[in-house]
């Protein structure tokens, strides 16, 4: 007689980033639109200079960068009476900035968090190389497998039945009959924001990025 012992196996390894998106977005207001407009146009130029002096698809240490359209709208807030108050016209755009070099997207958000008065840092989304993700998340599958081929011998030991023998193996929630995988993410991105450090100057701390696999597996023993 044989018995089934069916269990999940994990595996979760901490890398420290390799690269870093910048989010960031100019952004103006007044009660014209053609200045605001032009405002954001004049400024979005100096930002992209910036930005080409430092990109290098190869070495950095920026590796790529993207703008979006300017976006323009117009309201009529309220103030604190509920009276109406005039037409308010908005513009702004975003841009995005992959950097290599840590140290060289902290001087440049610097630079324009002080020198560009409508830029806004929205975040930092800090990630691997993706032939490093690849490596770490097959290392991941493998050493998941084995916890979960390890789990079901000591379940098969604490019974005595002897050595277990795999039948079945997938992805964390395959195994039953109408489920689904899981979402166990083989990379979770980590985001970050800037902040002040002591004498005003720009700070970023990346969190590690974790990079787990989750398996579920059925053995037969005895």
């Amino acid at each position: 007689m044989t018995t089934e012992i069916t269990v999940r196996g994990s595996f979760s390894a901490f890398q420290p980033p390799e690269r870093a998106t910048v989010r960031a977005s100019l952004a103006f207001e007044g009660p014209q639109m053609q200045p605001v407009y032009d405002r954001v146009v004049r400024d979005l130029e100096a930002v992209k200079a910036s930005v080409s002096e430092l990109h290098d698809p190869e070495r950095g240490p920026v590796t790529w960068w993207a703008t979006k359209h300017v976006a323009t709208w117009s309201n009529r807030p309220w103030n604190q009476d509920g009276k109406q108050l005039p037409l308010v016209h908005h513009a702004s755009v975003g841009i995005e900035v992959k950097f290599r070099d840590f140290s060289a997207l902290t001087r440049w958000v610097g630079g324009h968090v002080e020198q560009t008065p409508g830029f806004t840092l929205d975040g930092v989304e800090w990630a691997l190389t993706e032939v490093r993700r690849r490596e770490l998340a097959r290392d991941a599958r493998t050493r998941a497998v084995r916890d979960a081929a390890a789990r079901a011998q000591e379940y098969a030991d604490a019974l005595d039945l002897g050595p277990v023998r795999p039948v079945a193996l997938a992805d964390a929630g395959m195994l039953s009959e109408g489920l689904h995988p899981q979402a166990h993410a083989e990379m979770a991105f980590s985001r970050g924001m800037a902040k002040d450090s002591a004498g005003g100057e720009l700070a970023l701390s990346p969190d590690d990025i974790e990079v787990a696999a989750v398996v579920d597996g059925r053995f037969v023993a005895g």
